[in-house]
Formats: structure tokens, C-alpha cells, sequence
């Protein structure tokens, strides 16, 4: 029958060579469990010489057949696993336990992002897979990956992981909830997660992870009420700004690397020059939980929206703020006259001054 079948593989008819693609798949997938690794080999060779000439239809109906055949030929599914065609090429990615890691990591370095979709769905996935993945993918890639369970994260992906969650809460929740995420990165996930995402990660984890999740969470609560009630000396922070704008170096970009370095004093004491204010007073205002103190400040210093939007972002290390809150900032930063800015600024140095006399 297989002599037969190979001969006819020469065909120039494109429904004949479908046909007999369909008989020798069906004629494989009968007597699968029966044959040994030369009579599959056999299989293979007419199935890799059919597979270039049949059209698409026959290919993802050969592809969803084999994709969950233990003992499939390998060599068809990797040509099938390496077509350009996700609906070829997805089923035997997806499922196929004959692919090898070097298979993957071939396609995961050279095709699309709908195949990197498709290998991230797998049942198990190595650290070296999903490194490939992680670094070529999309965020919906990334978001299949921290989903499955299968998948192990090498600590570098688990990092880049943890950063990228401080703006997606969604893809934060789900990244919460993996029972393999090291302590230290859950640590560093809760302590920049908004308030509704720590919520909601409370409420909904799994029983085995809730208790590692409250302990947590105390332990950043401790740490936000430190911060807060810290008190900080700008004496020489203040001398290094003041040298720094002497020679003309001192400017928005200098403010903005002070912040994402998160040298705190060296921020508050340039914000505070820019902006016509004493240091400690503009500390007091990066402290409050509530943004108008500083968007006041920041208003007055003539600063960028993107430089302001990563001040409130970073200007609590154990607190993040969320999204609509940061669009709520942005409105009322737009809509903050600088004429206003300096009356409000001047109000606040005012009152403060008069709870130091009285």
C-alpha cells in the first residue's frame, strides 16, 4: 500500500496529491499505535514530499490530526510547525509533545508573533523557550505565558515581568498569582501595584499563595509608613543643586534622572529650585498621597507632562499610582495656569509660615 501511495506522490494533479495526502494521514492515524519507528519513518518520507505540494486546507487538516499524535512523524510536523501559516503551522505548535526545544526555539527566534502565540499556549514550557518568547513577543504573548502554569520564567524573565506589570494591572494580577514567583519579585510587584490591584490579588489568589500575599503586604504597609513619616536633610543635596545650576548644568533632563534613580533629595532640592520653593516644603508635598501639592510645584518649575507624570509615578517607592488617576493628574496639570501655579505656591509657603510663628 505504501509503495503504491509513493509512487503516486509524483502526481500532477493538486487533487490527487490532496487525496492521497488524505488516505496516507488517515492510513498513518489508524495504525498509529502499531507502528514501530521504521514503518513511521516510512509515513514520513511520503507525507514531507506531499506536504510542499497540497494545498492550504489539506495542510491544517493534516496538521490538527498529527498535533496530538504521540508517535507523528517528526519531520512532517516540523515542516508543518515552520509554515508561514498560523492555521498550519498553529495546531502542531500548540500541542505537538514531538517538537523539541531546539524546534521551538527556531521558531520562536524566526516567525511571526502569532506562532510565538501559539508555542505559548503549550503544556510545558523551558526557561530557554519562553526567554526567546519574552524577548520577540507581544504583551499578548506575554500575558499567555504568565497565564500558563506549564511555563517556567527564568529569574531574568520573572524581573522583566514584574516591570512591565507596574503598568498593566491586569497582566500584574495574573503574574500575583503564579505560586513560582520568587518572594523577593512578589515583594517588589505588591510594593508598586496600585491599591485595587493589591485588592483584588487578596481577594482572588489561590489559598496556597493568599498567605504569602498578607504577609507581604504588612511588611510594605510598615515600609510606606516609614517612608512617609521619615524625615529627610537636604542641606547637602541643596549645595549639589545650587553647584549644578551655577555651571549651567541643572535642567529638567538632570530632575528627571534624579527621579527614575530615585535619589530623593537630590529631586525634592531641584524641583524645589526650579520652582521658587524651600526643599523641605516641596518634600512635604511629595509625601502627600494626594497630587495637587506637587503638580502645583511642578506647574511653577515649567516642567513637561511626561517629566511630571514620572514624578508621580515614582515619588513613593512602596506605592504606585494607577492609571486613571495619573489621566485625572493630567487634566488638571493641563488646565493649571502658571500665573496660578506661583498664587498657589505662594499660598502654601504662606500658611505654612504662619503655622511656624503661631
Amino acid at each position: 500500500m505504501i509503495a503504491e501511495l509513493e509512487a503516486a506522490v509524483s502526481s500532477d494533479s493538486p487533487r490527487k496529491r490532496t487525496e492521497i495526502l488524505r488516505r496516507v494521514a488517515a492510513l498513518f492515524l489508524h495504525d498509529a499505535g502499531r507502528l514501530n519507528t521504521k514503518q513511521v519513518s516510512v509515513f514520513d518520507d511520503v507525507l514531507v514530499h506531499l506536504v510542499g505540494r497540497v494545498e492550504a486546507k489539506a495542510l491544517i487538516e493534516l496538521s490538527e490530526s498529527l498535533c496530538v499524535t504521540a508517535n507523528a512523524p517528526v519531520e512532517t510536523l516540523r515542516r508543518l510547525a515552520n509554515d508561514d501559516r498560523i492555521a498550519v503551522a498553529g495546531p502542531v505548535l500548540a500541542q505537538s509533545p514531538r517538537l523539541t526545544e531546539t524546534d521551538l526555539i527556531d521558531i520562536a527566534k524566526s516567525k511571526s508573533d502569532d506562532h510565538l502565540l501559539a508555542i505559548s499556549g503549550r503544556r510545558q514550557i523551558t526557561e530557554a523557550v519562553s526567554d526567546i518568547l519574552m524577548d520577540r513577543g507581544s504583551a499578548r504573548v506575554a500575558r499567555r505565558l504568565v497565564e500558563n502554569s506549564g511555563t517556567r520564567f527564568s529569574n531574568a524573565s520573572f524581573s522583566f515581568l514584574v516591570t512591565k506589570a507596574e503598568r498593566d494591572p491586569i497582566h500584574a494580577e495574573k503574574l500575583g498569582f503564579r505560586l513560582d514567583l520568587p518572594v523577593q519579585l512578589l515583594k517588589q510587584l505588591l510594593r508598586r501595584a496600585t491599591e485595587l490591584v493589591r485588592s483584588r490579588l487578596l481577594a482572588n489568589a489561590p489559598a496556597e499563595k493568599r498567605g504569602q500575599i498578607e504577609d507581604t503586604l504588612a511588611a510594605i504597609a510598615a515600609e510606606i509608613s516609614r517612608e512617609v513619616t521619615k524625615s529627610y536633610d537636604f542641606s547637602s543635596a541643596e549645595e549639589l543643586v545650587k553647584r549644578l545650576d551655577r555651571d549651567g548644568r541643572l535642567n529638567e533632563q538632570m530632575l528627571l534622572g534624579f527621579v527614575c534613580e530615585r535619589r530623593h533629595e537630590e529631586a525634592v532640592s531641584t524641583l524645589a529650585l526650579l520652582c521658587g520653593a524651600p526643599a523641605v516644603t516641596v518634600g512635604e508635598l511629595m509625601k502627600n498621597k494626594s497630587f495637587d501639592g506637587v503638580i502645583v510645584a511642578c506647574k511653577a518649575a515649567k516642567l513637561a507632562w511626561s517629566t511630571v507624570s514620572t514624578i508621580l509615578r515614582l515619588r513613593f517607592a512602596h506605592h504606585s499610582v494607577s492609571e486613571n488617576d495619573l489621566e485625572e493628574a493630567r487634566r488638571a496639570y493641563i488646565a493649571l495656569s502658571q500665573i496660578a501655579a506661583h498664587r498657589a505656591l505662594r499660598s502654601m509657603l504662606a500658611q505654612e509660615l504662619g503655622r511656624e510663628v503661631s
